[in-house]
């Protein structure tokens, strides 16, 4: 009698209160930037997104067996080109698209650093699309972020330029290559923000 007595008081609070959502709560404070969140490097080290305040940040869903896994190239001289002045590119391995992310994180370490020689970041394989959306994912493409950049993730190799305030400033598609005048002039145009916050010396 007792056990049958708890397990309605245990489905009571579950009515009342509610399965906690994959998304964030009413209760839960929104994520304002994507200084949020805290995500684990290629390696395996968790690094906080806060590392890159103040800098320009370009967040790319990378896979390795995709028709545009060439735009490492290009990400890698947009870096290169770029850095110095407050540019980081960040690389999210994803294997939502056909399967096109299919290797643990050292196989794809190892891909981009000898078939690219991929220096920038990258981080830990994390999934863009569907229920298990990680949640700094679900924070770029949800309406509540900001409408004019939400909507789910197309395929891979989609960018999410985000200016140094830490909010999204422009979204390009897959096939918006890194060297795309677009692309180019909207980095140049946050850079020069990151200048005028730089202290006179």
């Amino acid at each position: 009698m007792k056990h049958h007595t708890l397990s309605m008081l245990i489905a009571a609070v579950l009515v009342v209160g509610g399965i906690p959502r994959r998304s964030y709560s009413k209760e839960d404070a929104m994520p304002q930037f994507v200084y949020d969140f805290t995500l684990k490097e290629i390696d395996g080290k968790e690094v906080p997104l806060s590392r890159f305040r103040g800098q320009v940040v370009l967040l790319v869903n990378v896979a390795s067996r995709c028709g545009f896994t060439p735009q490492y190239k290009g990400l890698e001289a947009l870096y290169q080109k770029y850095h110095k002045k407050g540019l980081v590119v960040l690389g999210f391995p994803a294997n939502n698209f056909l399967g096109q992310e299919p290797g643990t994180n050292e196989e794809i370490k190892t891909f981009c650093s000898t078939r690219y020689n991929v220096t920038f970041p990258m981080f830990s394989k994390i999934s863009v699309k569907g229920e298990d959306k990680a949640p700094l994912y679900r924070f770029l493409t949800e309406k509540a972020t900001d409408p004019e950049f939400a909507g789910e993730i197309t395929w891979n190799f989609n960018k999410f330029l985000i200016g140094p305030s830490g909010k999204i400033v422009a979204r390009f598609d897959s096939r918006t290559t890194p060297e795309d005048a677009k692309l180019v002039q909207a980095v140049e145009r946050e850079l020069a923000g990151v200048a005028e916050l730089q202290p006179v010396k």
